[in-house]
């Protein structure tokens, strides 16, 4: 069976962990048989799911697993309806599976966390069962605590992962977040703004670099790159807005919504990116057919008058 499915996951970190129904647009599929029984099968399945009728949404989720069952987006898709109907245990299991299938997936291990955590429980029961030797999974792990201002478990992650440029870059923002908490400045502070200013100049030839293919409307190009960006600065939040914004160039809007939204989470004191980042939001849910959530971005943006 011959088929090429991508998938984009719309996780709306600004809103942080909000599971409302829009958030639900969980999948862009690029097709090449629109004909085929998996692919029928996944389009209704997400249809379901979206009006809310996961019991028939697993059904058919189910039935896509019998046709392709080593397909990690299929047990990410049931272990989030799983989810949205109560069936904790099961969702569980089935995030664990698409976890160790994809280690390096931030948004299969978001998911898993906001199971566990719905059922009290934490991840480190699932220690044994999840791929925590994988540098990337820790990545993603510290990030999530990071934005869910659990400092001190972010930092315990960290630990391990022995003094890597992500693990300072990460442990200094968890400082300056600190700080900003108690509203107070130190010369820790200080010192991390100035070493930031030091270290500025690979950021600059990536920002360099992508907004010339802005400007020359190459968005493939500007996709690829932002991406390479993203993934070496992922605290950066121009990095993903400009991913976000190639994504929503290149007709991928639903993931662009997704990733656009998580750059809000790591902006701060930026009111021209924040306003960009605000106008990208506005065309991309446009562009979906959400009119209120593009109306809703639109009104945000501020004039400066």
């Amino acid at each position: 069976m011959k088929k090429r499915i991508g998938i984009y996951i719309l996780a709306s970190l600004f809103s942080f962990w909000a599971w409302a129904q829009e958030e639900e647009q969980s999948a862009e599929v690029f097709l090449d048989e629109y004909t085929d029984e998996f692919q029928e099968r996944f389009f209704e399945a997400l249809k379901q799911k979206g009006i809310q009728n996961y019991d028939r949404a697993i059904s058919l989720f189910l039935e896509c697993k019998q046709l392709d069952s080593f397909n990690s987006v299929i047990d990410y898709e049931l272990a989030k309806a799983y989810f949205l109907d109560k069936q904790y245990i099961q969702a569980q299991q089935y995030a664990v599976d698409a976890i160790n299938a994809k280690p390096t997936d931030f948004w299969y291990l978001e998911t898993l966390l906001n199971i566990t955590e719905k059922q009290g429980t934490s991840i480190e029961v699932l220690e044994e069962q999840l791929p925590f030797s994988n540098s990337k999974f820790q990545e993603n792990l510290a990030v999530f605590f990071f934005k869910k201002e659990k400092y001190n478990e972010a930092l315990a992650v960290l630990e391990g992962l022995q003094g890597s440029k992500f693990a300072k870059e990460l442990t200094l923002k968890i400082q300056d977040s600190i700080q900003q908490t108690n509203k107070t400045k130190t010369v820790v502070v200080a010192q991390d703004e100035k070493q930031q200013r030091e270290d500025s100049d690979p950021l600059v030839a990536y920002k360099s670099e992508i907004e010339e293919l802005f400007e020359k409307g190459d968005f493939k190009r500007m996709e690829s790159a932002s991406k390479d960006a993203l993934d070496s600065y992922p605290l950066q939040p121009y990095f993903h807005f400009a991913y976000g914004t190639a994504l929503n160039r290149t007709s991928k809007s639903t993931k662009a919504v997704e990733v656009l939204e998580s750059s809000l989470d790591y902006l701060f004191d930026d009111n021209d990116l924040m306003n960009k980042i605000y106008s990208e939001l506005s065309k991309a849910y446009s562009a979906i057919g959400n009119t209120p959530k593009a109306n809703e971005y639109l009104n945000k943006i501020k004039t400066g008058l």
